[in-house]
């Protein structure tokens, strides 16, 4: 069974590689598929490649990616046991995605979601969580007032948590964040703890 979700995963790799849905493609070095275990139990969503993504064709290998780590081990995880995509998969050269861009790439991240089935998806950032919560009909709220809160959803292809989070590349640019972040990882990790006695 997971060799066939494997399959079906680098099936789907192969298609973002190829894709020209958006004019994203023309600024591309690598896309930046995702990463992880096919059978990871938690799933990282952030908004899309910066610089260092587009070149080593990796999510959050950035400075974002550094605190993203320190984060996941407040949590009690280490990066190889999650797995980590972006709602966008090519180089977004202003950092934001139009909603013709995010409408042509998610069917990707769709397809993702369905093969991975996380048990947990934290959400980094407005455009993660505001995807995720459209799609599966929860009430959007400003992110000031959601984070660190778990989302139980249930549907036809998935039952989990949406746990939505500040991006840590805000945290970076605005610093005061970042302990509020760290605030919201410990957190997970004690949920995460709770969820497996």
């Amino acid at each position: 069974m997971e060799d066939s979700r494997r399959e079906i995963l680098e099936g789907l790799r192969r298609e973002v590689e190829s894709c020209r849905k958006c004019p994203l493609w023309k600024t591309r070095k690598k896309p930046v598929f995702g990463e992880g275990p096919v059978d990871a139990e938690i799933m990282l969503i952030g908004l899309g490649p910066g610089y260092h993504e587009n070149i080593e064709g990796r999510p959050f290998v950035g400075a974002a990616g550094k605190l993203l780590d320190k984060l996941l081990e407040l949590a009690g995880l280490d990066r190889a046991e999650v797995y980590i995509t972006n709602v966008m998969k090519c180089y977004l050269p202003e950092n934001r995605a139009s909603e013709d861009e995010i409408e042509a790439c998610t069917p990707y991240l769709d397809k993702q979601i369905e093969i991975i089935q996380p048990r947990i998806i934290v959400a980094l950032g407005n455009v993660a969580t505001e995807y995720l919560f459209k799609k599966f009909g929860l009430k959007r709220q400003s992110m000031g007032k959601i984070h660190g809160k778990i989302y139980r959803i249930s549907s036809l292809i998935l039952q989990a948590e949406i746990i939505p989070m500040y991006h840590p590349a805000s945290a970076l640019r605005n610093p005061p964040l970042r302990s509020v972040l760290m605030e919201d990882w410990r957190r997970l990790g004690e949920h995460l703890r709770e969820r497996s006695r």
